[in-house]
Parts: C-alpha cells; sequence; structure tokens
C-alpha cells in the first residue's frame, strides 16, 4: 500500500531485496514477473503508471516506467511463450471502462 516491494526467498521471512517508496508513495495493484526474462519484473501502480524492472541492468531502480494516461489501468497481466526464442511478451491492461489494451514490451526486456 506504500508502494514497497519486497524479493522474498522461499526459505526466509526476511527480504533478500527490499525497494522502499518505488512509486513515490503510490500503492502497487499489480505485480508480476516476466514469462520469458527471468529478472524482469513489472509493477503497475495506482495512478496507472506502469514500472519496469530489470534486476541485471540495475537492482537499486526501475529501468523505465510508462504512464498510461488516457483512462484508469486498474489490474495487468503478462503474456508470452516462455518455451519459444522469439522474445515475445506483452502487458494486457484492464481500464476502469471494461476496456482491454494489449501493450508489446521492447525486446530487450523480453529476450530470454
Amino acid at each position: 500500500s506504500d508502494g514497497s516491494i519486497r524479493l522474498h526467498q522461499m526459505t526466509s521471512e526476511y527480504p533478500l531485496m527490499q525497494w522502499n517508496d518505488s512509486t513515490k508513495g503510490q500503492p502497487i495493484i499489480a505485480l508480476q514477473w516476466a514469462l520469458t526474462r527471468p529478472a524482469v519484473f513489472f509493477a503497475l501502480d495506482a495512478s496507472s503508471n506502469i514500472y519496469i524492472w530489470d534486476l541485471l541492468e540495475n537492482d537499486l531502480l526501475p529501468v523505465a516506467k510508462q504512464t498510461i494516461p488516457s483512462e484508469k489501468v486498474v489490474t495487468m497481466t503478462l503474456l508470452g511463450e516462455p518455451e519459444k526464442e522469439n522474445g515475445l511478451l506483452g502487458i494486457v491492461l484492464a481500464k476502469e471502462s471494461g476496456q482491454i489494451d494489449i501493450q508489446y514490451v521492447k525486446k530487450k526486456w523480453a529476450l530470454p
């Protein structure tokens, strides 16, 4: 609820990494690992900002931020085929009106 993200290992109650205020205090409403690239995850905040984290490139800050300006995004999920080498990765955004939007991710964050 405060924009903090914690990375846990299943065998410990303490986080391996913790990023406080990663969304400038906005609650995170969805977070998902990339299906095609294990070190990348995406976070959606309550202000319809999508943050892309690539832990191999930068483990302190997101490597990109994309604002969805037209309408409030209420949730997101990722689509892709991890068993294929094409690196196709998409973000499915559900908007407040019920509209669904699919955006494809740059290859540098999608390729295995």
